[in-house]
């Protein structure tokens, strides 16, 4: 454990003189000047944008495996788990902030992870941030890929895979896009996107409403006991977003009532991702495909908002990026912007979502591998070297009990996603 020197942990272990722009950071908002302190219903918001994304898409999937009463107590469990975890990390930072400690400035997880751990804490905290941010875009091109796959019903274009072919289309455009400097210039995409995500997935619950109704498919409560890490994997992945938990918290007005916010959150993402789930599943049962939007039907409504999510991911994919880069450019450039080692971590991105060949595996791999680290593993870590002096036996039981829950979950849950992956499906 690092110790407790009194002094602001900035973004790097050096003291560097205050350049006159600074370059973005992974907490720094889309809008460059200083914001009013967020309201609870903005809060609210933000959380929601936080953590929802492209992971519900593999839900309904997710819950034909697992078995719909079995998924949906995987959601619960997770999402109690995460907000938990989310609440370590806000602990912790405000009793490194309070006058016993003196710091003044705990910016992100990163700079938690320095405070407590010193430069290994911060190493292993970017490591995984990389990681999922990275995973996070590998899945966007994968649904891009697989839905225009879907549009076309090609399998094959000028001598390669079609998935390959839509995958190395978007590179042109998407080294563009993460050649922006500042992500001032990509906050209308970001409000673009958030709408799009709202809209859509909307639209996908009221078809799998109207869908189920009519069919009335077989549909199971629970499945093999051997699914159950991977439907943990993928749960996990739905609701990771514990690396904008700090910055949320700092932003809001009433910060005595961000625990309160942030539970309604994560209570109403719950519901909604149950939701998803199982009405896709009761819709198409064991046709239920890895990704939702291509049990749907051929209609108007629906190559809209196939499209529209196609766009939203494009777009949304250099936001996600930019953690990395951050990170990246801070250790290797000296926080000075690159833009052909952006373009290389671009390529990268582009290889690997070319040779991952199932989506909601892919969730399930980065929610093990890395969400569990990242979301359980440090939060209750860094709590638990904190306040272990000050905690009873029952405190110390839980956080030991969820590092070691996040790293068997983490373990079994990466080696069967891989396993699903490499394994040739007939």
């Amino acid at each position: 454990m690092g110790s407790f020197k009194k002094h602001e942990a900035g973004s790097s272990t050096k003291d560097l003189k205050k350049p006159q722009q600074p370059l973005p950071r992974e907490d720094t908002p889309l809008i460059g000047k200083p914001a009013p302190l967020s309201s609870q219903t903005k809060t609210f918001a933000n959380v929601f944008i936080a953590i929802v994304g492209a992971g519900v898409l593999g839900l309904p999937y997710a819950f034909k495996r697992t078995g719909w009463l079995m998924g949906s107590l995987m959601i619960f469990s997770v999402s109690a788990l995460t907000f938990h975890c989310m609440m370590l990390l806000v602990h912790t930072r405000r009793k490194l902030e309070s006058s016993e400690h003196g710091f003044t400035k705990i910016n992100s997880f990163g700079d938690l992870g320095f405070v407590v751990c010193g430069s290994i804490g911060r190493g292993i905290v970017d490591v995984l941030i990389i990681l999922s941010q990275a995973g996070f875009c590998i899945s966007y091109l994968m649904f891009i890929a697989n839905t225009l796959v879907y549009f076309f019903r090609t399998s094959t274009i000028l001598g390669m895979s079609a998935k390959g072919f839509y995958i190395w289309s978007c590179l042109p455009f998407q080294l563009g896009l993460n050649s922006i400097a500042t992500l001032t210039h990509l906050a209308p995409l970001s409000i673009f996107a958030d709408v799009v995500d709202l809209a859509a997935t909307a639209v996908v619950m009221v078809d799998e409403v109207v869908i189920s109704l009519k069919q009335m498919p077989e549909v199971a409560a629970f499945g093999n006991l051997s699914v159950f890490f991977y439907g943990i994997g993928v749960a996990v992945y739905a609701f990771e977003g514990i690396g904008m938990v700090l910055p949320l918290e700092a932003e809001m007005e009433k910060k005595e009532k961000f625990g309160g916010i942030l539970g309604l959150s994560v209570t109403f993402i719950a519901l909604m991702y149950v939701g998803f789930g199982v009405l896709g599943y009761f819709a198409f049962g064991s046709e239920t495909k890895d990704i939702i939007t291509a049990n749907l039907g051929a209609g108007f409504v629906s190559v809209l908002v196939q499209l529209g999510l196609c766009i939203n991911l494009f777009f949304t994919f250099p936001l996600m990026m930019h953690p990395v880069y951050e990170i990246v450019e801070r250790r290797f450039k000296g926080g000075e912007y690159c833009l052909w080692l952006r373009w290389l971590l671009v390529f990268l991105v582009s290889l690997v979502a070319m040779s991952v060949p199932n989506f909601a595996d892919f969730l399930s791999l980065v929610g093990s591998s890395v969400c569990c680290g990242l979301g359980f593993v440090l939060p209750a870590l860094f709590h638990l070297l904190v306040f272990k002096e000050e905690m009873g036996w029952k405190g110390w039981f839980l956080d030991v009990g969820i590092v070691v829950v996040g790293v068997v979950f983490g373990v079994s849950g990466t080696w069967y996603a891989l396993m699903e992956i490499l394994s040739v499906k007939k």
